[in-house]
Formats: C-alpha cells, structure tokens, sequence
C-alpha cells in the first residue's frame, strides 16, 4: 500500500513547505475514524492558499484521501477540538515524513498538554456546556421535551468531555469510553438518561438536579480562562471580549455564559453612560470578592 500511495506525497514531501506526513491505515471492525476510506495520507504543511485540501484517489478497489492542512488549522482544530478525528490520525498514524521532527514533537507536546492549554480548552467546552444546559431547560419549561432531551445529550456530551480535559487528557472520538474509566458518575448519568424506563418528562426532571451539582462543582475550573483573561482589565464591553484573540472562540456561546455567571455572582455589570436619556451601555467586570 505504501509503496503504491508513495508517489502522491513524495514529492511534496521534498517542499520546504512540508512539516510532515502521516498515513493513517483503515482497521477492520474499529471505529471510522477514516470515513470508510482504507487509507488517510495526513500532510502538514507551514502556509497554504487554502487551509484545508483534500484529494481522493482510488488504487487496487481501495480508496485513499489526502489531506494537505496548514499548520495554523492543525493547531486550531487541536485547540478546539472541532475535529476529533485529528487526535487519533496523529496519536496512532504512521510517520513518513518528519522534517526537523514537527510530528515526532507536536505529537510529545499533546501527550503532555500544556496546563494553559487546557485552561482555554476547558473553558470553550464550559461555554458550550452551558449553552445546552440552558437551551435544553428552556425547552423543559416550556414542555418540549424531546427538543430539551436533544440539548441535554449535548450538554452531558460537554460535561464529558470537560472532564477528560480537566483529568489531562485530549478528548477523543470514542469520548464515553473515556469517561467510563476516568469519571463514572457523569457515565452513569448518561447511561441513565438513555436507558430508563421513567417518562422522558421524569428522567429530564432528575437529569437537571443532577446536572446542575456537576456543572456546579465544575464551574470554577470551567471558567479560570475566561476570568483570567477579563482580569486584564477594569471592565469590557460585549464587543471588547468578542475582539479579544483569546475570547474570540466563545462566540455564540458567550452571552449566555456571560448571563449564567453573572446570575451566581462571577461577573457583575457596570452601566455607563450614554448620550441617549436612561439608557446606558452594559459592561461587564470580575466581581469584587473573586479579583
């Protein structure tokens, strides 16, 4: 296989552009981190005019997928972890190509994960935790269950993989395999969710009593990033955070963490001034007694 698929990265491999190469091998029965291709060739690359691109080829009734990625948008779907798949291409594809040891080091860094690293990871996943949390109670209250039930499973998602953060590890594809090992309460919650035989109205009910100890018990480490961060200054606007390199990545989800951690008292609001009669510009700051 490896010789046949050779000639597509060798000579791109000579680029002074090329950081690496990995090939990633289809496993029978394993999970389809491949995409049901037999084979992944993984290029990484320092500039490109495209962040992603991707080729597939055909060889012997097999299939075979190039991807040729920059080295910003493989630190970015690191940092986010909005492509899972990544962390198994690199934890368990073969190296072909290693110009100055990119892969062999990039691949150290992760098993080692920076501590700050964690931080701003843990804090998108908190974010997004929230956002479920809050969207899925909404649509309880409202008695539309099976749209709360839907925001619920993300949520619990969210909170798992927060865990596996906040035990040093990168969340991977197989997540509740992960979790079942490291944080069984939040396993057994989920199972639970799924499994019972109670009113999807009655396991919702119980599902948020006991989410909101684990999200509760969780908040502080959630937000430590966030905090740091809005420490820097006396108060911010909405838009100050959203134009921070740091708070970018919170996007949608922002607000309403923004909302939630004012409600428990992490965030007060100061109102300033306009020009226009009663109304006032709503900035936000670290309260007094966590600064």
């Amino acid at each position: 296989m490896e010789d046949i698929l050779r000639p597509i990265y060798q000579e791109r491999a000579s680029d002074p552009n090329t950081l690496g190469v990995l090939t990633i091998g289809k496993i029978q029965y394993s999970i389809p981190t491949t995409d049901t291709f037999d084979t992944i060739l993984l290029m990484i690359v320092k500039e490109a005019e495209q962040p992603i691109f991707v080729k597939h080829y055909s060889y012997e009734s097999k299939k075979a997928a190039l991807y040729i990625v920059t080295e910003k948008k493989l630190n970015n779907w690191i940092l986010l972890g909005s492509n899972k798949r990544i962390f198994d291409w690199l934890y368990n594809g073969k190296i072909v190509f290693d110009r100055n040891e990119y892969v062999a080091k990039l691949k150290e860094e992760m098993k080692e994960f920076p501590f700050y690293g964690r931080k701003i990871k843990m804090g998108l996943e908190f974010a997004k935790l929230i956002r479920r949390y809050m969207d899925g109670k909404a649509f309880f209250e409202n008695h539309h269950y099976l749209d709360a039930y839907n925001h619920v499973i993300h949520s619990l998602h969210h909170l798992a993989r927060l865990s596996i953060i906040e035990n040093g590890f990168h969340p991977e594809v197989t997540v509740w395999n992960q979790v079942k090992q490291m944080e069984p309460e939040i396993y057994k919650l989920y199972v639970e969710l799924v499994n019972s035989d109670e009113t999807m109205e009655k396991r919702l009910e119980l599902l948020f009593l006991a989410s909101e100890f684990l999200i509760h018990s969780r908040t502080k480490v959630g937000i430590n990033h966030l905090l740091e961060v809005l420490g820097e200054r006396e108060f911010w606007t909405f838009n100050d955070m959203l134009s921070h390199e740091e708070l970018v990545e919170y996007s949608v989800d922002l607000s309403i963490l923004l909302e939630y951690l004012i409600e428990r008292g992490y965030i007060d609001v100061k109102n300033v001034e306009t020009k226009g009669q009663g109304v006032f510009h709503r900035c936000y700051f670290v309260a007094k007694k966590l600064s």
